[in-house]
């Protein structure tokens, strides 16, 4: 390989694990507390849910305009389009405690979540993807995923900890901070980042429409009706059906475990050791590369998701066997959570490598983002379902039912383990 070609991919990779670092850095030092902030301001956990859905909602409405943004004026010009928003959402959700603004605040800002971290889904990876590829990049870039999964699980580390022990003092001070970190990432991407192997064009108002319905048409082209991408596709649906309310659920869970509500930071220590295992999960990507089930994605992802789903459901049932106050099912539950990080953290790279294997470069960012579309829908239903199981009947019951619908994923993974096929060349001569 050419020297300079040579340093180009290692710039590209550690401008790409910086990029992804810091911004996981700034979103995730309110993950371990969101949903205490959010019950401390008034809300019950199935508005909670509401609001978290609102935000997914917020992502399926912008999904296809912002992928007009990244395949015509570039990928850069969306992350910075969406950082911006960001911090402008947080801010919000401060002045709706601070001010009272009720439920209307609270969505508002979760809608202009959305927004921001549809300007950021697909268009960071589309850009590394084919930044590489432009160097002259060969083979799968699973480890690239795997080595970035494993710098922002550390970054989610260090932010969810961090959130914890500002919570402790105020929940609103996480916030805050948060808005601090976004500037900086606002910064750092405007220096670093610049577009190779995709070439910008002019993007124009009047054609928005025209655009929009380009970028959904690509989309069903090159997701929808791709034998390998549509159940990946699938995959994402059954994933946010689950994940989020499991996510976001787990604070308050835990602390009904300990039947100590006031421990904000055992909030974040459990987050913090979700973060762990998922790095511990990305670490171990390499080493399953190199065996025989490294030529069978799909298989490997069939297998970890079904293992998700029985942590799911395990922590459903533990919730139902046991009571409040109980330090035994505590740590049970810690265990649980640790599992399902550890098998997320395989499954993510794995996934993400393997749908981007079958993704032409000129849709990449569209196919992503009509990926992260259905992980969206799914959220919505699942969070709106799940939280209001969780309030009308018990947390527990709703980890049971997420998990039980989480298993139809490794079906879906098995679908889709087609390695004979190589569509990218063949759809892209089709279009041509």
């Amino acid at each position: 390989m050419d020297p300079a070609a040579a340093t180009n991919i290692s710039r590209i990779k550690r401008t790409y694990y910086l990029l992804n670092s810091l911004f996981t850095l700034s979103a995730s030092i309110i993950w371990g507390v969101n949903t205490l902030f959010l019950l401390d301001a008034g809300l019950n956990i199935f508005l909670v849910m509401l609001v978290n859905a609102t935000f997914s909602a917020g992502q399926i409405v912008f999904e296809v305009p912002t992928g007009v943004i990244a395949d015509t004026i570039g990928r850069r010009a969306s992350f910075l389009i969406g950082i911006a928003s960001l911090a402008v959402a947080t801010l919000g959700y401060v002045g709706s405690s601070v001010f009272h603004w009720g439920l209307t605040g609270f969505i508002l800002a979760s809608v202009t979540l959305g927004f921001g971290f549809t300007c950021q889904t697909g268009a960071v990876d589309a850009w590394m993807v084919d930044a590489l590829d432009s160097q002259g990049h060969s083979g799968s870039k699973d480890r690239v995923f795997a080595r970035s999964g494993m710098f922002t699980g550390i970054c989610m580390l260090v932010g969810v900890l961090a959130g914890g022990l500002l919570g402790q003092l105020s929940l609103a001070i996480p916030y805050l901070v948060r808005t601090g970190l976004l500037v900086a990432a606002f910064g750092v991407t405007f220096a670093f980042m610049r577009e190779m192997g995709f070439t910008p064009r002019a993007f124009r108002f009047a054609r928005f429409g025209e655009e929009s319905r380009k970028i959904f048409g690509a989309g069903i082209t090159y997701g929808w009706r791709h034998p390998v991408v549509r159940p990946l596709l699938f995959t994402s649906l059954v994933n946010g059906l689950l994940t989020w309310y499991l996510f976001y659920a787990s604070q308050p869970y835990a602390l009904d475990m300990l039947d100590r509500g006031n421990l904000v930071w055992v909030a974040g220590v459990i987050t913090a050791l979700f973060a762990v295992s998922g790095v511990a999960g990305n670490s171990s990507v390499g080493r399953i590369s190199h065996t025989k089930l490294g030529a069978k994605p799909a298989i490997v992802l069939a297998w970890t998701s079904a293992g998700m789903a029985a942590c799911a459901i395990g922590l459903g049932v533990l919730g139902l066997v046991t009571g409040a106050g109980n330090p035994s099912a505590f740590a049970v539950l810690v265990v649980l959570l640790v599992a399902f990080g550890l098998l997320s953290g395989i499954l993510g790279p794995i996934r993400q490598a393997y749908i981007n294997d079958h993704i032409p470069s000129a849709q990449r960012a569209t196919v992503l983002s009509f990926d992260s579309l259905f992980g969206d829908v799914g959220g919505v239903v699942g969070q709106v379902g799940l939280g209001y199981v969780a309030q009308t009947v018990s947390k527990a019951v709703a980890y049971t039912i997420g998990g039980a619908v989480y298993l139809a994923a490794a079906p879906l993974y098995r679908l889709a383990h087609r390695p004979s096929d190589k569509p990218v060349a063949g759809q892209q001569a089709a279009e041509q």
